[in-house]
């Protein structure tokens, strides 16, 4: 297996949380690298079937082994909104209007468990392999913090008595969604590489 990979992204953010838990490991080139300038369908109804599109769409377009990821928070007391629509919850991709919307939602509202989950499909020579990773927690009442995120200013992990903005991206990653899920694929890559 070539120590190339595509990450089926273009956010900044997400490439460096991975950059720093591969450590070197592989090459990871983003959507723009390889030329993939194209907005890749997320259409599904669930972070497997977004993740899978991704993945499945730069393997089948561009011949190259790639992992996709989708992500997301979902809150219990909303029916497990934003979901799939954390990105464009607020009908933008602007993360201060999201919370916005979400703080407006749960306003008065005591259950404030919530839990980011993520997905990552990986597609190495037509085979697809799914990684995920969850941490629990609840939304805060107001936002802290500046590092982070998306909603990490109003993310509170169980067990911790600070949101994930709080945190260094070291301490993040330690036990983040995403950082969850990527330690399976490295774990997995390493094993199988």
């Amino acid at each position: 297996m070539s120590n190339k990979l595509v990450f089926a992204t273009n956010n900044v953010h997400k490439l460096e949380e991975v950059n720093a838990m591969l450590n070197g490991a592989f090459e990871l080139l983003t959507l723009n690298q390889i030329g993939c300038n194209e907005d890749i369908p997320e259409t599904g109804n669930t972070f497997i079937e977004n993740a899978g599109q991704k993945s499945w769409y730069v393997y089948e377009n561009f011949e190259m082994n790639c992992f996709g990821d989708d992500s997301g928070l979902e809150v219990d007391a909303l029916n497990g909104e934003p979901g799939v629509y954390s990105a464009r919850y607020s009908g933008s991709r602007d993360h201060e209007k999201n919370i916005d919307l979400l703080l407006a939602k749960l306003q008065g509202v005591e259950n404030r468990t919530a839990r980011f989950k993520a997905v990552i499909s990986l597609v190495i020579e037509g085979k697809e392999y799914l990684f995920e990773g969850i941490v629990e927690g609840s939304i805060r009442h107001e936002r802290s913090g500046t590092d982070g995120f998306g909603y990490d200013p109003v993310f509170q992990p169980d067990g911790y008595n600070i949101t994930f903005a709080e945190m260094s991206m070291d301490e993040k990653n330690a036990i983040s969604h995403r950082g969850r899920a990527v330690e399976k694929l490295v774990a997995f890559l390493k094993e199988n590489s």
